[in-house]
């Protein structure tokens, strides 16, 4: 009786360690979530670790749990590193075009160990006239977001979020805090109906799956579950275990410490054989595999060991020697000879027949796998493809070298970091030196998904129709290596986004170089869209990609997402694809794209190439973040002069600047009928740019109205004079360069 009472007693000893999870007399729970130590409830400051208290608020039914004192709800505890909370909602609401209500929410965890998981979280957006951001820090500061569009219900699909009705992207390493922000193109006047608010949020990995209904209201909710990744203090392993800080180090015995993979700190883990909770000092108990019977890990006699176990062989049965006791047999294995005689003779033979027919069969496979691999990767690059667009097309490629992958390696000097001149959405630009010092250009694209290769194919395709000196120049390719590759001709003096923006460039352009590299950009669109064997829409126009040259001449570059359009076609249905800021709202809302996106976005480089701002930009007030808004509000209210760059207005006349700000204002107007097309622009920068290089031609304004036969009227934003006079100095100049 008193053995059977002590057996009960170890056993229940041993249960209480294993299910042990606080301290002892602190509470373990709250409500029905289990709070284990390191964790704690803070009435009793001894029961947890800096900075690791939670509140139990006993006003609800069940109880809930808050970190610290605050009004951030935890739904869950895991000693793994992650802690499950219920974060807000951000929601910008219209009603006939007018906001209604909105919130920007957000949550600062600098002062407390948690750290958003980079892994186990998304930040989604939901609504069809939707720009979404998230700003915030990791470590330094950080912007990112979507843009989610539709315009009918229709084109919705459930559970998919890519950018029709939902879009979604995810979050860096490392971030404490965060503010959700929401705005709209159009203030929902076209989708109103059916989608009168947008909605934002980050929300946990698996738990959201998008539906249409959402766009109504997202099922009423406020708030959604966040997983945030803790961990103690903010050292490292290495750190924590050198001997000064190791009378503060948090885990018990047989347990290890481990660095986590997002934020600073360390975790602890119970060693391999025990379980248990490591951060209590005798938290991790030993694994009895002997009487778990769900893993049978012995056939013989199984003895449990600290950590382990070992298997042995009742007596009269034996160890077949291959499963380390797992499998008894009755009578012991019948022990072979080692076959020497054979095995030297056929190992002998073996050799000889492999030496010797290894030196026929070497050079003719190698030759052959050489052969296959450049042919593989000729198909895998789009070569194919790009025989088939070719032959579908009157030109030909035949004055576009194809290069060897042996030529292009010494040319980069093996594609050294030293020779990148840039990175862009497809793919690395480097500088390569030919064996005849000629300095070119090579763009490897990414190693992506199969568009990428159409968006290659497309830019080859794209430049082999285009013969104009201010499109950067294609000179040849390569498909023979794993990655396809480009070769133009090297544009060496930086982009015009550098020499308007960049530290110790601003303000560095005059206004005559701007205007110049205005006239050169318009006149080439005009080409692509007007003059081009077959039009070309170039889809991302942006002060990125106009490069400039030695003299400070435009050319345009990045034709990877640009489209040929059929000439019986004027508006063509595909992916949104552009940069933020630079992206025509009508194209965002309808996927209709046409000439006058082009017009749009030429429209923001003037205006950034007037102020010298950024298209978009979140450390700018909230106002001024969309520089097309800012600069059309500025010209309503009669301020545009205060948010020009100083030496715009210091060089230039009051009627010029007026003009060139008044074009574009036009080529961003919402409605793309209201635009004007890219050879009206290129006609009127030209017009533009010849008077500011002959101001004699403004002196005498009476003689020119009687030349004109009509009033110039140049003291507000009238330009029905200035036009004419424009069309006349054209035509006495010789109409263009």
């Amino acid at each position: 009786m008193v053995v059977c009472v002590l057996l009960q007693l170890i056993l229940l000893s041993l249960t209480a360690a294993h299910s042990q999870r606080t301290l002892q007399g602190c509470p373990d729970k709250c409500g029905n979530i289990a709070v284990p130590y390191p964790f704690g409830l803070t009435e009793n400051p001894n029961c947890y670790r800096p900075f690791m208290g939670i509140s139990c608020n006993h006003s609800f039914n069940p109880p809930k749990l808050f970190l610290g004192h605050g009004n951030v709800e935890v739904l869950d505890i895991s000693l793994k590193g992650q802690v499950r909370i219920s974060n807000l909602i951000a929601w910008d609401c219209y009603e006939d075009g007018v906001r209604t209500h909105w919130n920007s929410p957000s949550i600062d965890m600098h002062r407390f160990p948690y750290t958003f998981s980079d892994t186990r979280n998304r930040f989604i957006a939901i609504g069809c006239d939707t720009l979404a951001y998230i700003t915030g820090s990791n470590g330094r500061n950080y912007t990112g977001g979507c843009v989610s569009s539709c315009y009918s219900r229709e084109s919705i699909i459930d559970k998919t979020c890519s950018g029709i009705g939902c879009c979604e992207t995810v979050i860096p390493k490392e971030v404490k805090n965060f503010t959700l922000k929401l705005t709209s193109f159009d203030n929902h006047n076209q989708i109103g109906v059916f989608n009168p608010c947008s909605f934002a949020f980050i929300v946990e990995k698996d738990w959201y799956n998008f539906s249409a209904s959402d766009l109504r209201d997202f099922h009423g909710r406020r708030e959604v579950p966040v997983v945030m990744d803790w961990a103690i203090g903010n050292k490292t392993c290495e750190e924590v275990l050198r001997g000064e800080d190791m009378a503060d180090y948090a885990c018990g015995s047989n347990s290890h410490c481990l660095n986590p993979n997002n934020g600073l700190g360390y975790l602890c883990d119970c060693n391999k054989g025990y379980e248990g909770n490591p951060y209590l000092p005798n938290g991790c108990q030993d694994i009895d595999e002997c009487a778990d019977k769900k893993r049978k890990v012995c056939e013989g006699i199984c003895t449990n060991t600290l950590g382990s176990y070992n298997c042995s062989c009742p007596p009269g049965t034996y160890d077949d020697g291959e499963q380390d006791g797992r499998r008894c047999i009755s009578s012991p294995p019948v022990k072979k000879e080692f076959p020497v005689l054979q095995v030297t003779l056929g190992t002998g033979l073996g050799l000889l027949f492999l030496l010797v027919g290894s030196s026929f069969l070497y050079w003719g496979i190698q030759k052959r796998r050489l052969i296959k691999l450049k042919a593989e990767f000729f198909e895998k690059n789009g070569g194919m493809l790009l025989q088939q667009q070719m032959s579908n097309r009157e030109g030909t490629v035949e004055s576009t070298k194809i290069f060897t992958a042996e030529e292009l390696k010494k040319a980069t000097n093996n594609y050294d970091e030293s020779r990148i001149l840039g990175r862009g959405g497809y793919g690395i630009v480097y500088k390569g030196i030919l064996p005849n010092h000629n300095i070119v250009a090579v763009k490897k694209s990414k190693l992506v998904d199969g568009t990428q290769i159409e968006q290659f194919i497309n830019e080859v395709v794209i430049l082999s129709q285009i013969n104009h000196r201010h499109v950067v120049k294609l000179l040849g390719c390569c498909l023979e290596t794993e990655v396809p590759l480009l070769i133009y001709e090297c544009v060496n003096n930086g982009t015009l986004f550098h020499h308007i923006h960049d530290e110790g460039y601003v303000a560095s352009l005059s206004l005559e170089t701007r205007q110049r590299i205005a006239s050169e950009t318009a006149e080439t669109l005009s080409y692509l869209h007007s003059a081009a064997s077959i039009p070309i829409i170039h889809r991302d126009i942006k002060s990125t990609n106009i490069l400039l040259d030695e003299n400070f001449s435009a050319k345009v570059s990045d034709f990877g997402a640009s489209r040929l359009v059929p000439l019986d076609q004027t508006q063509l249905s595909t992916l949104v694809q552009g940069t933020l800021g630079y992206l025509d709202p009508e194209y965002l809302q309808t996927s209709q794209l046409t000439e006058k996106s082009d017009v749009y976005s030429f429209g923001i480089v003037l205006m950034e190439l007037l102020t010298g701002k950024k298209a978009l930009s979140f450390e700018r007030p909230e106002e001024e973040r969309n520089l097309s808004m800012y600069f059309v509000s500025s010209m309503k209210q009669n301020r545009l002069f205060e948010i020009l760059e100083e030496r715009v207005v210091k060089e230039g006349s009051r009627e010029q600047i007026l003009e060139i700000a008044e074009l574009a204002k036009r080529c961003v107007r919402l409605k793309g009928d209201e635009r004007p097309t890219m050879k009206e622009v290129a006609m009127e920068i030209e017009g533009l740019w010849r008077l500011g290089k002959h101001p004699w031609v403004q002196q005498d304004p009476q003689e020119t109205e009687l030349l004109l036969g009509e009033p110039s009227d140049s003291s507000g934003y009238n330009t029905t004079g200035y036009d004419s006079l424009k069309d006349h100095v054209i035509l006495s100049l010789g109409g263009g360069r």
